[in-house]
């Protein structure tokens, strides 16, 4: 990880920045630490601009080794089962596709890290998940879990857009991030469930672009839907998020939007920003009219989470144990963002390196 240096920052960035620190936001040396909260730089993973991805930092070191074979192009397609000797099914292999070959790779264990949006569509497509929606599309029943594709959640996110003064320029390589603020919602139960970055656009040129401030809602109680809609896995599953159709997301969802509004009235911003774009006055006006701007306007932040969640054989809606494996077969884990027993009140992509590299631990003692 690293961080921009404060002399380094754009005057956006540092604006932001003082803006925070005047509205009585404290400063937050480190947005990773588990007791953070506040403005500071933003820690990235991308020194010399290059996202350290697990395939850089993981793969690259071990290609040379002979028991390892990666295969690019090989598009899954289901989970090969037999019975073993308890009755229960075991995952014995996975059939793919492969440069128009269709053919079965076989393992001790199987282990599925598609996402939370392929990993279920997967187990579904299986014939594990729940059994009615299975049988509707003539999929064979393997084993029922009704909570494969239940429990989806995403980070609910809306930008609010300024027109930059015609004066505020920007260099053709300037970053995107350099600082954040985390801050708790008014009277909400959860710390730190808000996420506000500055960053830019360019939707006609670098001379005047528009300044889009990311808003996100960290933690939402409201719940979504995956499910399938064809027994073809090149079909795109049917993803519903459900965003803001619980009341307290609205509520804090709508304070989030209102006290980064007032951020950005701030003096420094007054050679850097013109007008604002979105949401109008008339958006901010009253209850009713901001929840109705939100619901139009919020998107997924890409940290779909939750869709194989963890959980005990007790709860019915749990698909995976402690150690990922999945509950009532044998020799089959999902370790990826599906597995997440809730969503992370954060930016996913560390956590679940942090979930696979215990659970490869959990593997080599034989959990």
């Amino acid at each position: 990880m690293w961080r921009h240096r404060r002399d380094d920052w754009l005057p956006l960035q540092a604006a932001f920045y003082q803006a925070c620190r005047d509205a009585g936001f404290p400063d937050d040396p480190d947005l990773n630490h588990p007791e953070a909260t506040g403005v500071g730089a933003m820690p990235l993973n991308n020194p010399g601009g290059v996202r350290m991805s697990t395939a850089i930092t993981y793969l690259d070191a071990c290609r040379h080794r002979l028991n390892l074979t990666i295969r690019p192009d090989v598009l899954a397609r289901r989970i090969v089962f037999e019975r073993g000797s308890t009755g229960s099914p075991r995952a014995v292999g996975v059939e793919v596709e492969s440069g128009g070959e269709v053919f079965t790779i076989e393992g001790d264990e199987i282990i599925l890290s598609a996402g939370a949006i392929a990993s279920p569509q997967l187990l579904m497509l299986s014939g594990v998940g729940p059994a009615a929606e299975l049988e509707s599309l003539g999929i064979d029943v393997v084993h029922e879990l009704p909570g494969v594709g239940r429990g989806m959640k995403n980070h609910p996110s809306v930008s609010i857009v300024y027109r930059s003064q015609p004066g505020h320029r920007l260099a053709p390589d300037a970053p995107r991030n350099q600082v954040g603020l985390r801050f708790t919602a008014a009277g909400s139960a959860m710390r730190n469930d808000v996420q506000v970055q500055p960053t830019t656009s360019y939707p006609e040129s670098r001379d005047a672009p528009n300044i889009r401030i990311g808003c996100r809602l960290e933690y939402p109680y409201s719940v979504g839907l995956l499910t399938l809609t064809s027994a073809d896995v090149s079909v795109q599953p049917y993803l519903d998020f459900r965003f803001l159709t619980d009341e307290r997301d609205t509520d804090r969802f709508r304070d989030a939007v209102r006290r980064t509004v007032a951020i950005f009235e701030h003096p420094a911003f007054a050679e850097l920003l013109a007008e604002r774009l979105s949401p109008t006055d008339a958006d901010l006006a009253d209850d009713d009219a901001l929840d109705a701007w939100l619901h139009q306007n919020a998107g997924i932040a890409g940290h779909s989470s939750v869709t194989c969640k963890m959980g005990p054989a007790s709860d019915p809606l749990a698909v995976v144990d402690q150690f990922c494996n999945v509950h009532g077969l044998a020799g089959l884990r999902v370790i990826d963002a599906a597995a997440m027993p809730d969503i992370v009140r954060a930016n996913t992509n560390a956590t679940i390196i942090m979930m696979a590299e215990r659970v490869a631990d959990f593997i080599r003692e034989g959990r």
